[in-house]
């Protein structure tokens, strides 16, 4: 007999230090010992080394029903699972069926309990007709946070919310003890800058940045974060391409409000003149991938502790729609679960960032964010043995080779990744041996916060 079922030993990452040469021990899908040194017997073990130990992801970002009949949550949680990303977070946009109420969030809970193969955890808007009304009912139902939009996608599926509602809507939200999140582009900037560029002619790679100025972005986080602290809202941007908008959340920190930027895998690993260049509708995502400057300044925010979170914004939308030849027509969005994790190591290590920014930003603190870090988000006593192991095989990334993805293509496509994943658990059962995806439809399912929540717990910075 041991105390344990399985111990793994190597290099642990938790959300302050690394343990070299440590362990993590685990009892009933919980993680039940953390040390260094000789491990604990258990019944089973696994030594990687000096390869990483990781808490298993939080993608903040999640849309897995965007494109009805495409990919859906048994697709969508494979790619996390062989991705290191044991929680997934999914936006309120299905296709057909907008998540504005407690019976929508019921029916997407009971759907995540049968296909998906890690945990699910859900966001919740509104309709604008609907106002603020269905606020409270979504959060008695069990999401984790609101999302709202300042730019207007379609007037039904992806909704522009306006000023007087949004401050309305961050009221209601204020009310439940979670977090209001929020699209950041500003609605009448970007229809004007469109106008602009076609206006030119100009249909090719370049049509995109030029339409979504790095103005419309800012002005917008002003709105939603000044609308945050005029109603006590905990305010969240759910993805800031350009470093001046953490230079602006973090202005509203040091001023006492909770101000948070959200920032996707993708504005730390692509830039325009380059990947645009190449890719076309293959790279189009909203806010649009900036130039190499704003790559390499987002990571010196990520090093000073500006960013409060990386996420994917996934959606795996099919070729057809990335590949008009006019950007402007094409989907907006990229697939990214399966290369989160592997591509921020790679851009850590590549600058010299310590890693435990890894464990931060990818799980400790979107689990605080959205109240979930009573199971999830680190490698800590008591919490949901959601553990990612990466070791030192290199590969290069090709989405059409990968067994795990729906997608068939990637902006990430022949991306070399120094260190990929080896192994995954979730709540202590095996995922991902490092080949192929154990995790059964059904075998994860839905998560939410605790029906009474208590204090807020700042984010790591």
């Amino acid at each position: 007999m041991t105390d344990f079922d399985l111990v793994l030993t190597g290099r642990l990452v938790l959300a302050d230090r690394e343990i070299p040469e440590g362990f993590v021990a685990v009892a009933d899908g919980k993680i039940a010992m953390i040390g260094q040194g000789k491990p604990p017997a258990a019944a089973e073990r696994h030594d990687f080394g000096d390869g990483l130990i990781l808490p298993g992801a939080v993608d903040a970002q999640v849309h897995s029903l965007s494109q009805r009949g495409t990919e859906g949550f048994a697709a969508s949680t494979r790619a996390a699972a062989a991705g290191g990303v044991t929680t997934i977070v999914d936006m309120p946009y299905d296709e057909g069926d907008l998540i504005c109420s407690a019976e929508a969030v019921t029916r997407k809970a009971a759907t995540a309990d049968r296909e998906a193969r890690v945990s699910v955890a859900l966001y919740g808007t509104i309709r604008p007709a609907d106002g603020a009304a269905r606020i409270a009912e979504q959060a008695a139902a069990g999401v984790c946070g609101f999302k709202f939009s300042t730019f207007g996608t379609d007037p039904e599926r992806f909704p522009r919310i306006p000023p007087a509602l949004l401050r309305a809507c961050f009221e209601a939200v204020a009310r439940t003890g979670l977090a209001a999140g929020v699209h950041n582009e500003d609605d009448d900037y970007v229809r004007a800058a469109i106008a602009e560029v076609e206006a030119t002619g100009i249909t090719d790679w370049r049509a995109h940045g030029l339409s979504r100025p790095q103005l419309a972005e800012t002005l917008a986080m002003l709105q939603i974060y000044e609308t945050g602290a005029e109603t006590g809202c905990p305010a969240h941007v759910v993805h800031c391409s350009v470093a001046r908008g953490y230079e602006i959340a973090e202005s509203y920190r040091r001023q006492g409000f909770y101000a948070t930027a959200e920032c996707c895998i993708h504005y730390l690993t692509l830039d325009e003149e380059n990947d645009v260049a190449r890719l076309g509708g293959l790279a189009k995502i909203n806010p649009p991938v900036r130039p190499r400057r704003e790559v390499e300044a987002i990571w010196r925010h990520v090093a000073e502790g500006r960013v409060s979170m990386v996420s994917t914004d996934h959606v795996s939308w099919a070729r057809e729609r990335k590949t008009d030849p006019e950007i402007l027509k094409c989907a907006s969005g990229v697939p990214g679960l399966e290369v989160m994790v592997p591509l921020f190591v790679r851009g850590a290590m590549e600058r010299g960032v310590p890693l435990f920014w890894a464990a931060r930003l990818m799980a400790e603190n979107p689990a605080r964010h959205f109240r979930l870090d009573h199971r999830k988000g680190g490698i800590e006593v008591g919490r949901d043995a959601d553990l990612t192991v990466l070791v030192d095989r290199p590969a290069v990334y090709e989405a059409a080779a990968s067994a795990h993805s729906v997608a068939d293509w990637s902006p990430y496509d022949g991306i070399a990744l120094p260190w990929t994943v080896a192994a995954v658990w979730h709540e202590g059962r095996m995922a991902f041996d490092g080949n192929a995806v154990l995790a059964a439809p059904g075998r994860g399912g839905f998560v939410r916060p605790p029906e009474t929540l208590g204090l807020r717990r700042e984010l790591h910075a």
